[in-house]
C-alpha cells in the first residue's frame, strides 16, 4: 500500500488524501476531509505537518479491502512517528485481523523512506478543543472544563442529529469535520472484499487536532476512561483490543507522535483516563440537562434518528444502564433510556456477558467486568434481571470485585498538571 499525494485547500478547508493498494489490478482511492474553517484560514506547516500524520493513520479504511503484506509511508519520519504508524496498523486493527484470520497483520511493520530527528518543542496553549460523542463521558469533560472557566470548544467529526442535540443541550457553540470515503469503498465492501474494524478514534484524533492548529485553539480533550486498555481477548499472542486507540498507550504514542513531528506539547490527552466508566456514569448522575439527549449507543447511531437514541437490545445499552444504574432512580433511567432494562428477562445473556460469567468481554466500547459486578453489588432491588444475575455469579467472581478500586482514581496517563487539578477536584468526595 502507497500514498500517492495529499493536498489541502486553505479556502475551503478541503483535505484530499489518495491511497492505492498495488496488485495486477491496482485499487486506487481518494478520501476528503473538511475542517471548519477558521476567520483567518492561512494554512501553516504546523497544520501540514499534522496533515502527514492523518494521511497515514487515515489509510487504515483502504489498507483492509487488501491486508497487503507492506505499507509504505510517503515522507521520512522521526522513529517515533513511525512507531505509531505500526502500531495503528497492527494493534488498530487487531480485531479486524482476529476476525477475518489474517495473523500476518499483527506482524506488519509500516515502513518509511528514512528517518528524521525531532522537531522543535512548542508549547499548546489557549482554549480547550473538546471532542463530543454524545455519550456521558464527553459530557462529564464538557462539564469539568465550563466549571473550570476555560470555555470548552465542542467538536465532532460527521455530527449526527444525537450530537448536535448534546451539544445545544451544553449551551456551547461546537464546531465540526467532516469526513467522507472513498464510495468505490462501500462497492468493494458490497462485492465481498475484506472488512471489518478499524481504530477509529485515531483518525477522528488526528483530525480533532489539525482542526484545534488551525483555529489557534488549545489542546484536545479527550473523555476516554482507564477501562478502554483493557483487552478482549488474546490471539496468536497478541492483545486483541477492540478500544485500542482509546487506550492509554495508543494516547501516549500519538502524543509523542505529533510532538515529534509537528513539535507540539500536551497537545491531546483524555481528561477522564485515571477513572472507570462506573465513576464517570456517577459524576454524569449530576448532570440532569442531559437526561433527554444523551446516548451511547452505536446502533441508534446508525439510525440517524435523534429520536431513536437507545435500542435496548446491544452491550453498549446494557452496560450504560448498569454503570448508571447506582446513581439515579430506576424512573430516571427508564426516561433516559425509554425502557427498564432490568425488567426484561431477555436481557439476561446479554448481561452475563458484560459481568465475565460464559464468554469473552464484548466487542464494543464497553468497561471491565470488574466494574459491571461492582455495579450490581450496589443494586439491592428485586428485578427480574438482577435476581438472575446475582444468581449466576459465581461466589469466585465476587470476590474480585473492589468498590475500592473501581471509585478511586489510578493508573497511567498523560493528564497536564494543570487538567489534573481540575479532576481532582471534580472527583473529590
Amino acid at each position: 500500500m502507497r500514498f500517492p499525494s495529499r493536498s489541502f485547500d486553505p479556502a475551503t478547508g478541503v483535505a484530499t488524501f489518495d491511497y492505492v493498494l498495488e496488485g495486477p489490478e491496482p485499487l486506487h482511492f481518494t478520501e476528503t476531509i473538511t475542517l471548519p474553517v477558521p476567520e483567518n484560514s492561512e494554512k501553516s506547516d504546523l497544520l501540514d505537518s499534522v496533515l502527514d500524520l492523518l494521511h497515514v493513520v487515515a489509510g487504515v479504511s483502504y489498507y483492509k479491502v487488501g491486508a497487503p503484506a507492506r505499507v509504505i509511508a510517503p515522507k521520512p519520519v522521526p522513529a517515533q512517528v513511525q512507531a505509531f504508524f505500526t502500531a495503528v496498523y497492527t494493534h488498530g486493527l487487531a480485531e479486524y485481523a482476529y476476525r477475518n484470520q489474517l495473523p500476518h497483520v499483527l506482524e506488519l511493520t509500516v515502513e518509511t523512506p528514512g528517518e528524521i530527528g525531532a522537531a522543535t518543542p512548542r508549547e499548546t496553549t489557549g482554549r480547550p478543543l473538546s471532542a463530543v460523542g454524545g455519550g456521558k463521558d464527553s459530557i462529564v469533560t464538557l462539564e469539568i472544563l465550563r466549571a473550570a472557566g476555560l470555555d470548552p470548544v465542542p467538536f465532532s467529526v460527521n455530527p449526527n442529529p444525537v450530537i448536535e442535540n448534546v451539544n445545544a443541550a451544553s449551551g456551547l457553540t461546537a464546531i465540526a469535520a467532516r469526513r467522507k470515503l472513498d464510495p468505490r469503498l462501500f462497492e468493494l465492501n458490497k462485492a465481498g472484499a475484506l472488512n471489518g474494524h478499524i481504530p477509529v478514534t485515531a483518525i477522528n484524533s488526528l483530525i480533532a487536532i489539525a482542526t484545534a492548529v488551525w483555529h489557534g485553539l488549545g489542546p484536545v480533550v479527550m473523555s476516554n476512561e482507564r477501562s478502554a486498555s483493557d483487552p478482549n481477548l488474546i490471539w496468536n499472542g497478541h492483545e486483541v483490543n477492540h478500544q485500542w486507540s482509546k487506550g492509554e498507550v495508543a494516547e501516549g504514542m500519538l502524543r509523542d507522535a505529533v510532538a515529534a513531528y509537528a513539535g507540539l506539547t500536551d497537545a491531546y490527552f483524555s481528561l477522564l483516563r485515571p477513572l472507570s466508566e462506573l465513576h464517570i456514569a456517577q459524576l454524569f448522575a449530576d448532570h440532569t440537562a442531559y437526561d433527554d439527549v444523551v446516548t451511547s449507543c452505536n446502533k441508534a447511531f446508525k439510525l440517524h434518528d435523534p429520536t431513536a437514541r437507545w435500542c435496548g437490545d446491544c452491550p453498549k445499552c446494557r452496560f450504560v444502564f448498569l454503570a448508571m444504574a447506582p446513581h439515579m432512580t430506576r424512573e430516571r433511567l427508564a426516561h433516559i433510556f425509554g425502557t427498564d432494562l432490568f425488567a426484561d428477562p431477555a436481557q439476561v445473556p446479554g448481561f452475563l456477558e458484560l459481568l465475565g460469567v460464559d464468554a469473552h468481554k464484548p466487542f464494543e466500547c464497553v468497561g471491565e467486568a470488574e466494574e459491571c459486578l461492582v455495579a450490581l453489588s450496589l443494586l439491592t432491588d428485586d428485578a427480574p434481571v438482577l435476581v438472575a444475575l446475582r444468581a449466576a455469579v459465581p461466589a469466585s467472581a465476587w470476590a474480585d470485585a473492589s468498590h475500592s478500586n473501581v471509585f478511586t482514581p489510578g493508573g497511567p496517563n498523560h493528564i497536564p498538571a494543570t487538567y489534573r487539578k481540575l479532576l481532582d477536584e471534580a472527583t473529590r468526595p
